[in-house]
């Protein structure tokens, strides 16, 4: 098993249990204790998880694992997300998109559609589409598509999911209007509605959110029930939900009564 292999299972097992074991992990990953150990010291000089003794346990009050450690989770149900997101975006709309896996895949989607990027998408040099994001991975994929118009708001980037918080992203977002917004989430519950880990990008999501027209959230089923730290809106501000056929049944109809179009790949 490779290093990057044996991190992103030692982050999992942090992930959902809290904690981890050097002994149990060594079994399960079928390598030495030692490696182990080495593994967590690095992880813990990342900053991506805090040694004890033994072990280690999650880094603060809310984990949040680094965009780089969680492309390849749920990755096929991310993509087919992504390329239904994508298809919710008419050519020349102005769209907003928050950081995250899913909403890269959205990105990576609209950047090779035809009608945006093709040979003929351009007429007289006017961009197909303008994307506003605060999510500088996004910014960089785009903004080699001369056919994109890309806007990126000012503030401070946040290393674990390169989503741009603060003052001056607050600043740029009061000064625009969008067509749609795609909120990239890490809980949606249907009584309180979407989370985020982190405060500064609720509120620049949130924002996304108000000066749209449109709302549209892309999540996995694994995020479906669950509830982060900060919350991002409730649904009352969510147009359609996008999201795999892992959804239940239950859940579906409720996010339907709450006036919530479910879109299932």
């Amino acid at each position: 098993m490779s290093r990057d292999a044996r991190w992103d299972a030692l982050l999992e097992l942090v992930g959902k249990h809290g904690r981890v074991d050097v002994e149990e992990a060594a079994t399960a990953l079928d390598v030495s204790a030692a490696t182990i150990r080495r593994d967590l010291d690095q992880l813990a000089e990342q900053h991506l998880l805090t040694r004890t003794r033994g072990g280690a346990v999650a880094h603060g009050v809310s984990y949040e694992l680094a965009l780089r450690y969680k492309t390849g989770r749920h990755a096929p149900e991310k993509q087919a997300i992504g390329r239904a997101v994508s298809g919710l975006v008419a050519v020349g709309e102005v769209v907003g998109l928050t950081g995250g896996t899913t909403v890269t895949e959205v990105a990576r989607a609209l950047a090779v559609r035809p009608d945006i990027v093709g040979e003929t998408a351009v007429a007289g040099g006017q961009p197909t589409l303008t994307v506003v994001t605060n999510a500088l991975n996004i910014a960089s994929e785009l903004a080699i598509r001369p056919q994109i118009k890309m806007v990126v708001t000012g503030g401070v980037a946040r290393p674990q999911s390169y989503e741009l918080t603060g003052p001056l992203a607050v600043g740029v977002m009061n000064e625009i209007t969008l067509d749609v917004a795609v909120l990239g989430v890490n809980a949606i519950d249907i009584e309180r509605g979407a989370y985020v880990h982190h405060e500064g990008e609720a509120s620049v999501n949130r924002l996304l959110a108000e000066r749209a027209q449109r709302v549209v959230v892309a999540a996995d089923s694994s995020k479906i029930g669950k509830r982060a730290f900060a919350r991002v809106c409730d649904l009352g501000l969510v147009d359609v939900l996008v999201t795999d056929s892992h959804i239940g049944a239950e859940a579906k109809d409720r996010f339907g009564e709450a006036g919530v179009q479910v879109i299932t790949v």
